[in-house]
């Protein structure tokens, strides 16, 4: 694939003209929006841009609907639940703050709140399973074969690290370590005391930073 010198490309804005497929030479036209920042994207989306809104959307959804699966342990939920975080992210994308985190940061906030309301009068989640957790790798861009096996890499040791956890501390290191819970919200989801949700985040921690230092010791 190599950039397009063919009169085709004339006069084409806001695209990369590429050739492929030769002989026959078909042009695909690849919009400079996918290339934008997330911040970038998340303000074009808010002004109504169709190309930013569609990129935004495409970048994020497997995060947001991750977290929502993660919290409501319900596919049908989860999906409705992601489309109106990004409603919200429409609306009220002026009460993003670089200064306090990124965007995706801010978007998993809001499905985590919007996840919690849905959730107040269902029973605890079940088990969660290490291998739904692909929605934690950071999300979008094309990465080179380098920064991929690092982001593999790190998927792998935080997924064989969960699976040999106890069931109870691998819910509450997702719901406070990943998700965001306080504990007296993973005591609430639980139905424990707020003390021994706070020791199972901590021994889930500590299993987490061990886990990391022997990833990083054997490379």
């Amino acid at each position: 694939m190599h950039r397009s010198t063919d009169p085709r490309c004339d006069g084409i804005t806001g695209v990369t003209c590429v050739a492929r497929g030769d002989p026959s030479r078909q042009f695909v036209r690849i919009p400079d929006v996918w290339q934008l920042t997330d911040e970038a994207l998340l303000a074009g989306f808010a002004v109504g841009d169709p190309e930013a809104g569609t990129a935004f959307i495409n970048r994020f959804r497997r995060r947001v609907y991750g977290v929502a699966l993660t919290i409501t342990r319900d596919a049908r939920l989860a999906e409705d639940l992601s489309q109106e975080v990004f409603v919200r992210a429409w609306r009220h994308a002026e009460t993003f703050d670089r200064r306090r985190g990124r965007v995706a940061t801010w978007l998993s906030v809001i499905t985590r709140n919007l996840a919690i309301d849905a959730m107040r009068t269902q029973p605890r989640s079940e088990v969660v399973d290490p291998d739904e957790l692909e929605w934690l790798l950071p999300p979008g861009k094309e990465l080179d074969p380098a920064d991929a096996t690092v982001r593999t890499s790190d998927a792998e040791w935080l997924r064989r690290a969960l699976h040999e956890m106890p069931d109870e501390q691998r819910r509450a290191v997702v719901l406070a370590g990943i998700l965001g819970f306080t504990a007296s919200e993973v005591a609430d989801r639980e139905g424990i005391p707020v003390g021994t949700a706070k020791s199972r985040v901590r021994l889930a921690m500590d299993k987490l930073r061990r886990a990391y230092a022997e990833t990083e010791a054997s490379q």
